[in-house]
């Protein structure tokens, strides 16, 4: 038996479990569009959508299964209240960075309640009041510095002393006029109306190469591409490092458990605390008439840490603190964080013309997306709105000033691709690694990443990252490799589950010796 097998629950997202499978075709011819989207996920889908109603012809391209990413594994709160965001936001960009933010992102809420109702999606969306709570009485003063800052931006926010959680906090921000809902359902209904309007949406479609210019054009790993005027990069984490964003971008993990709730047990709203590693609660309607409480949290940098310890720790939080019964399931999900706060939406780079990204969504991707998809749709229809530069890329000026957190993020990076080096193996030899286990091995001078199967059947790959070179490390939680530089992920047999990293892992013949 795998450590993995022993953590609780169904190994994989509610979202995923409960909506269908997509079955789009990949890409097999050469196409010519307005638009090229690359990623499917909320970002993508949004922005594609939203340019289909311009009348533009757009395509999608997926690398897997749209809405299946990061999207499909999400807490999927609809929120304007991102932790701390907006003292911070006046402190570093002045009161009108943080009434932009805050318009924007409250537009993205109300979006996503208005496309709803317009195209009747049943995706159990529900308006909710959100909290930012502290149960440490250290936090209250930062509680009510974000408080009066929020409301200075426009929002509902209010201090409170009491929520409706079954414990008691020190001080939360209350913000009314929020929302939570199914991602996968509103995202699938979302496609199918693209396809509706015209639009084209390609899955298994790994974008590699981008040439760009008068028109631009995509191609895909099969070797097909899309000739288009202008390209939208939204694969979460930029997959083309031509603009250096990567150097701006820190990868986080998150772990999520889920459990059912009694209905007059459900604390009515969305939580979060940057206590104890973080933790988000939120519930979710169950056929039954329950509800299920998801719990996230436990943040850490992919390759890095325990994940099965942080699962079992996350889980016996959730217990202790709700009447839910056997965990449900569990999964975990994966964001970028800017080095300024504040999602990388807009031009490319400074030279770009008719090439974008949205990025840097930092845990709030749903908002986030949504916004990114008026966001763009504006600014490549000539038309960009008052918070084009709080989001710009280009805000090289912004990012200066958070020139320390920069800096830290690079000092992490260097210490995994030295470090890791430094070490002369991480086991001895393969035969070291338990069954339903893996590790890297030195063999034949170069280090390897070695999975054993449970029959004990050795698979062999390159530790060497195909993004930058640094090395990956083992989940056991979920099985499969990740680099601790970027976030690229990897399964067992090095083929790429999530980027930057474009090209799979080589595959390493094991010899008997060395399998013994």
């Amino acid at each position: 038996m795998t450590d993995s097998i022993q953590l609780p629950g169904h190994a994989d997202s509610f979202w995923m479990k409960t909506s269908n499978a997509t079955s789009y075709p990949a890409l097999g011819r050469h196409v010519d569009v307005d638009v090229a989207v690359v990623g499917g996920g909320i970002a993508g889908l949004s922005t594609a959508w939203e340019l289909a109603r311009t009348g533009r012809s757009v395509a999608v391209l997926e690398a897997d299964r749209i809405a299946a990413g990061v999207s499909g594994y999400t807490t999927a709160k609809l929120s304007s209240l991102h932790t701390l965001v907006y003292d911070r936001l006046c402190r570093t960009r002045g009161q009108e960075a943080a009434h932009l933010y805050a318009r924007s992102q409250q537009g993205a809420v109300e979006r996503v309640a208005e496309i709803v109702a317009e195209l009747g999606i049943e995706c159990d969306l529900e308006h909710l009041s959100a909290f930012t709570y502290a149960v440490d009485p250290g936090g209250t003063s930062a509680l009510q510095a974000e408080a009066k800052a929020a409301a200075d931006a426009g929002l509902t926010a209010a201090y409170v002393t009491e929520t409706d959680l079954p414990f008691a906090v020190s001080g939360a921000v209350r913000v009314d006029g929020q929302a939570q809902f199914h991602p996968r359902k509103y995202l699938l209904a979302l496609a199918e109306d693209l396809r509706a309007r015209g639009g084209l949406v390609f899955e298994r479609t790994r974008i590699t190469g981008l040439s760009e210019g008068s028109p631009c054009e995509v191609t895909a790993e099969s070797g097909h591409s899309v000739t288009a005027r202008d390209v939208v990069v939204a694969t979460q984490y930029p997959v083309f490092d031509r603009a250096l964003l990567f150097a701006r971008l820190s990868p986080r993990r998150e772990l999520a458990v889920a459990a059912p709730l009694p209905s007059d047990q459900d604390p009515g709203g969305m939580y979060i605390t940057e206590e104890e590693g973080k933790r988000s609660v939120r519930t979710a309607p169950l056929s039954d008439g329950r509800r299920l409480l998801i719990v996230t949290g436990e943040s850490f940098t992919p390759g890095t840490g325990e994940p099965r310890e942080r699962f079992r720790r996350l889980d016996s939080w959730m217990h202790e603190h709700f009447a839910v019964g056997d965990t449900a399931f569990h999964w975990a999900a994966q964001d970028n964080d800017s080095t300024d706060t504040v999602p990388l939406v807009g031009p490319f780079h400074p030279g770009a013309r008719h090439t974008y990204v949205a990025t840097g969504f930092g845990g709030w991707g749903m908002s986030g997306g949504v916004m990114a998809g008026g966001l763009l749709t504006r600014l490549i229809s000539g038309d960009p709105p008052p918070w084009a530069e709080l989001y710009d890329p280009r805000r090289l000026w912004s990012t200066l000033r958070e020139a320390s957190a920069l800096l830290r993020q690079q000092a992490e990076v260097g210490s995994h691709f030295i470090g890791d080096r430094l070490r002369t193996s991480h086991v001895g030899s393969v035969a070291d690694i338990p069954p339903g286990s893996g590790a890297v091995v030195r063999m034949d001078g170069r280090r390897c990443a070695v999975y054993r199967d449970e029959s004990g059947t050795a698979h062999a790959v390159s530790a060497r990252c195909t993004h930058l070179g640094c090395l990956v490390a083992f989940n056991a939680a979920e099985t499969t490799w990740e680099c601790p530089c970027h976030g690229s992920r990897f399964g067992v047999d090095g083929a790429v589950l999530q980027g930057p990293a474009l090209r799979p892992l080589e595959t390493v013949e094991v010899t008997a010796a060395e399998g013994d």
